[in-house]
This record gives C-alpha cells, structure tokens and sequence, in this order.
C-alpha cells in the first residue's frame, strides 16, 4: 500500500482539497456551488468505475465526501483501506436507510460523518466542518492512546531490564537505572532500546 500519510489537515490558511465521490453530474454541480468561495476547493470528481483507493493516491485529497445509494462491500473496503492507511476526513450522503450494522461497518471504517436521505443545501458545510472537527478529536486522543501505550511499554521494559541487572550484576535499583541511562547516553539511543537489548541478552541466559 503507498498510500500518503501526509497530514490530511492542513493549515487552516489554505483550502482543503476535497476529492468528491459522485456519479449524478447534477448533484455534483450543485456540491461544487455549495462549497465554493468557502474553505474547501473541490479539486476532483471521482470518475464512475474507478476505484475510490486509486482515486485517493493519486490526487491525496485533505476530505473525502462520498454522495451514493447504499454503501456495497467495495466501497466498506476502500474506505477500511484509506482509514488504515492514510486516515482522512469522510462525509457520506446516503439515499437510502441503512442498517445499523452497515452504519457500524462506515464508522469503524472511518467515516466522520454518515448522513441518510435529502439534505438541506445550507446544511452541507456545516456537516463538513462538523466532519473534519471530530476527525481532528479522534486523530488526537488516537495519538495521546498510543503515546501512552509506548510509555507504559517503554517503563515496564526499563523496569525488567534494572531487576535483571539487580539480580546477575548485585547493583542496587538506582545503580542499574544509571547503568541503563550511561549507556543509552554513550550510544545516542532510548532507555526503551538499551532495556530492550538487555533483555534480549537476558533471554539467552
């Protein structure tokens, strides 16, 4: 997969690139008024047989708004894809009513915002701003998890590694965390990497 994983928002300076998924010209007209002269600029209209993956590497939009039927199981994979990979702002107009399962399948495929039946004109930026807010929420306290989960990693390999040392080397617990930190000092790495390799020396033994 080569997917971009360039920051999908950009500074608010510059407009938003919107890659617009829609087959109906008519509709699509009438998105591309709606959203002109705002913060998004509707650089390209998804070509009808194209795979929505294909159209997303190519072009890298900023937002992805999808005006379709029903969602089919392609489209649940492309989107699953571009969630994973180059995660991005998406908005769904839908026609028709749909499951909840269907609904739970968009969400945990990493769409924003998932709107059923006719929508009001005026409404269409907001639920794109709406869209693009709780993206940026969810990208941070995504980030924050994972951030804490390295720690937490980091601490408990740290914490091995000193009582490996307490026990083969008889050093008191200050004495191994400075024998970690010297060393992780002296070759320019992380007090992770340099627990991580004593333990593998650890394992050996």
């Amino acid at each position: 997969m080569s997917l971009s994983k360039n920051n999908p928002i950009q500074s608010n300076a510059a407009k938003l690139k919107v890659l617009l998924a829609e087959n109906n010209h008519v509709k699509a007209k009438a998105l591309i008024g709606i959203l002109t002269n705002t913060d998004y600029d509707i650089y390209h209209i998804a070509r009808s047989g194209v795979p929505l993956l294909k159209e997303v590497e190519q072009l890298n939009p900023d937002v992805i708004i999808i005006d379709i039927e029903s969602p089919d199981r392609d489209m649940l994979e492309n989107l699953n894809q571009i969630s994973q990979f180059s995660p991005k702002p998406i908005v769904v107009f839908s026609e028709q009513q749909n499951t909840n399962t269907t609904i739970n399948q968009m969400v945990k495929s990493g769409v924003s915002a998932y709107v059923v039946g006719e929508v009001n004109q005026e409404r269409v930026k907001s639920i794109v701003d709406v869209a693009i807010a709780r993206f940026r929420l969810f990208q941070g306290l995504k980030q924050e998890l994972a951030e804490t989960k390295q720690k937490l990693s980091s601490q408990k390999n740290i914490e091995q590694a000193k009582r490996w040392l307490m026990d083969t080397k008889q050093l008191s617990e200050t004495d191994a965390y400075h024998f970690i930190r010297k060393i992780a000092m002296d070759n320019s790495q992380k007090m992770d990497d340099v627990a991580k390799n004593i333990l593998s020396v650890a394992s050996i033994f």
